[in-house]
Protein backbone atom coordinates (compact mmCIF):
# COMPACT_ATOMS: atom_id res chain seq x y z
CA UNK A 1 0.00 0.00 0.00
CA UNK A 2 1.77 3.38 -1.31
CA UNK A 3 2.00 6.84 0.14
CA UNK A 4 -0.11 8.89 -2.46
CA UNK A 5 1.46 12.47 -3.03
CA UNK A 6 -1.92 13.99 -1.27
CA UNK A 7 -1.30 11.54 1.87
CA UNK A 8 2.40 12.71 2.20
CA UNK A 9 1.23 16.18 2.47
CA UNK A 10 -1.64 15.81 4.73
CA UNK A 11 0.28 13.68 7.24
CA UNK A 12 3.14 16.52 7.52
CA UNK A 13 0.59 19.28 7.95
CA UNK A 14 -0.59 16.80 10.56
CA UNK A 15 2.49 17.05 12.52
CA UNK A 16 3.37 20.49 11.72
CA UNK A 17 0.43 21.06 13.60
CA UNK A 18 0.34 18.56 16.36
CA UNK A 19 4.23 19.56 17.51
CA UNK A 20 3.75 23.27 16.42
CA UNK A 21 7.07 22.71 14.09
CA UNK A 22 6.71 23.64 10.55
CA UNK A 23 10.62 22.45 10.31
CA UNK A 24 9.04 18.72 10.02
CA UNK A 25 9.34 17.06 6.46
CA UNK A 26 8.27 13.95 4.83
CA UNK A 27 10.39 11.99 2.36
CA UNK A 28 9.68 8.84 0.38
CA UNK A 29 11.81 6.53 0.93
CA UNK A 30 13.76 4.77 -2.10
CA UNK A 31 13.15 1.27 -1.25
CA UNK A 32 9.75 1.22 0.30
CA UNK A 33 6.66 2.82 -0.83
CA UNK A 34 4.73 1.83 1.99
CA UNK A 35 6.27 4.28 4.23
CA UNK A 36 8.15 8.44 4.59
CA UNK A 37 10.81 9.11 6.19
CA UNK A 38 10.31 12.36 8.78
CA UNK A 39 12.57 14.95 8.86
CA UNK A 40 13.05 17.99 11.21
CA UNK A 41 15.28 20.84 10.22
CA UNK A 42 17.06 18.59 7.59
CA UNK A 43 17.80 15.68 10.58
CA UNK A 44 16.20 12.23 10.31
CA UNK A 45 14.01 11.30 13.47
CA UNK A 46 10.82 9.02 12.37
CA UNK A 47 9.57 7.05 10.27
CA UNK A 48 5.84 6.89 9.62
CA UNK A 49 4.22 3.79 7.83
CA UNK A 50 1.02 3.60 5.66
CA UNK A 51 -1.74 0.51 6.94
CA UNK A 52 -4.80 -0.63 5.63
CA UNK A 53 -6.22 -3.67 7.46
CA UNK A 54 -10.66 -4.25 6.58
CA UNK A 55 -10.57 -0.87 4.73
CA UNK A 56 -9.57 1.29 7.01
CA UNK A 57 -6.67 3.47 6.75
CA UNK A 58 -4.13 4.10 9.66
CA UNK A 59 -0.52 6.17 9.72
CA UNK A 60 1.47 4.95 12.41
CA UNK A 61 4.39 7.36 13.54
CA UNK A 62 7.69 5.68 14.82
CA UNK A 63 10.68 7.21 16.55
CA UNK A 64 13.45 5.68 18.02
CA UNK A 65 15.48 6.88 21.27
CA UNK A 66 18.25 5.79 21.33
CA UNK A 67 20.08 6.10 24.81
CA UNK A 68 23.01 8.35 24.01
CA UNK A 69 19.91 10.75 22.89
CA UNK A 70 18.12 10.80 25.79
CA UNK A 71 18.09 13.64 28.30
CA UNK A 72 19.50 14.04 31.43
Amino acid sequence: MSFSGEEITRVQKTLQKRFSNDAITLRRRDKADDSVEVYMDGEFIAVVYKDEDEGEVSFDFNMAILPEDLLK
